[in-house]
């Protein structure tokens, strides 16, 4: 996987992750071969382009919490899309012991 673009390579765990499941920034960017690349995770779901299908919605933050601001419409999106999905989100809490993606 080496000689492909990082962002391709976090597109393609994107496009892995069944629905009704949550990943960690971190465990995408380890699943990708980018190991301590959280950030980039980030940086590449930010720029995603917007008519994109890959389920950004099902990344959340080490703590089991959705990263974007609580009254943004970023927030109200990503909530409603995962409680969509059946998961329990509590505030902008969701369990990574029930839902986390294990491949």
């Amino acid at each position: 996987m080496s000689e492909i673009e990082p962002e391709q390579r976090v597109y393609a765990v994107l496009a892995m992750i069944p629905r009704g499941s949550v990943v960690t920034y971190g465990q995408v960017a380890e699943l990708a071969g980018l190991p301590r690349a959280a950030r980039l995770v980030g940086r590449t779901l930010r720029n995603l382009p917007e008519k994109s299908n890959l389920p950004w919605h099902r990344v959340i933050n080490s703590s089991g919490k959705i990263s974007l601001p609580p009254n943004s419409d970023g927030f109200k999106k990503q909530k409603t899309r995962l409680q969509d999905e059946g998961l329990l989100v509590d505030g902008s809490r969701i369990s990574l012991a029930k839902y986390r993606w294990r491949p």
